[in-house]
C-alpha cells in the first residue's frame, strides 16, 4: 500500500529567544521530574474526555514510514479490569514462584514487589498497548510495518508524560507473557501486547521507594 503525500509548511514555528527556550526546558523538567511509578490508586473516578485527549498525544509520536503501528485499549469497565488481573497475577505467580532468574528476583527485591496486583481492579484506567507487526493492506494483504518496537516505545513516552502533565499517576506493568491481553481484550494476532498502563489517583496513603535518578554527567555525553 502506498503513502502518497502532499507537502504543507510547517505549521508550529514558535521562534523564541534563548532566554525562553531555557526556562520552558527548565519548566518542563521541574515539572517531569516529580513524576513518580505509584503502586498504590485511589478508586476515583478519572473522565473518559482525559485519557482521550492523552491517548490523542500519544498518537502523535514519530514512527517508521507514518504507518503508527500502535493500538492503544483502554479499560475502564469493573469486570474487565477483573479478567485482567486474575490472567496477570497467574503469570506473575509463575513469574516469582521460578520463571524468573534469582538475579532478576534480586534487582526487584528493594522494589518490593511480589505477584499481587491489586492496583489492576483499584485503578479507574488501565491502557493496554499494542504494536502493531503489520497491517491490514488491499486485497486482504499484509503491509509490513518499520521500527515497530521503537515507534511504540516512543508513543508510550509521550502517553506517560502527557497523563503526569494532565495530573495523574502511572505504572508500567508487564507481566511475561502478556498474550492473555489479545484474548481478554479481542486484539487480532498481527498485534503484540507491548505494556500495560495502569492510570489514575494515587491513594492517599501511597508510598514511593526514596530512589535518585542518575545525574545529567552519568546520562549524557557532550562533544
Amino acid at each position: 500500500m502506498t503513502r502518497p503525500y502532499d507537502t504543507i509548511p510547517l505549521p508550529y514555528r514558535p521562534g523564541r529567544s534563548a532566554d525562553e527556550l531555557r526556562s520552558r526546558a527548565r519548566d518542563f523538567y521541574d515539572e517531569v521530574r516529580q513524576r513518580r511509578t505509584v503502586r498504590d490508586y485511589s478508586p476515583q473516578p478519572v473522565p473518559r474526555e482525559v485519557i482521550e485527549s492523552c491517548l490523542l498525544a500519544a498518537g502523535t509520536a514519530p514512527n517508521g514510514a507514518n504507518h503508527q503501528p500502535w493500538h492503544f485499549v483502554a479499560v475502564g469497565d469493573p469486570e474487565v479490569k477483573r479478567r485482567i488481573r486474575e490472567a496477570a497475577e497467574e503469570e506473575e505467580r509463575a513469574f516469582y514462584g521460578g520463571r524468573a532468574p534469582q538475579e532478576w528476583l534480586d534487582a526487584l527485591a528493594p522494589l518490593g514487589t511480589d505477584s499481587r496486583k491489586p492496583f489492576l481492579e483499584t485503578a479507574p484506567w488501565l491502557i493496554a498497548i499494542f504494536a502493531q507487526s503489520w497491517s491490514p493492506g488491499e486485497d486482504e494483504g499484509r503491509v509490513k510495518n518499520y521500527y515497530v518496537t521503537e515507534s511504540v516505545g516512543i508513543a508510550t513516552g509521550i502517553l506517560i508524560t502527557a497523563l503526569h502533565h494532565a495530573g495523574l499517576a502511572t505504572l508500567t506493568h508487564t507481566p511475561s507473557p502478556m498474550k492473555f491481553l489479545n484474548e481478554v481484550l479481542g486484539r487480532p494476532d498481527n498485534e503484540r501486547p507491548f505494556l500495560l498502563l495502569v492510570v489514575g489517583y494515587p491513594a492517599d496513603d501511597a508510598q514511593v521507594p526514596d530512589i535518585t535518578k542518575k545525574s545529567l554527567d552519568e546520562i549524557a555525553t557532550f562533544f
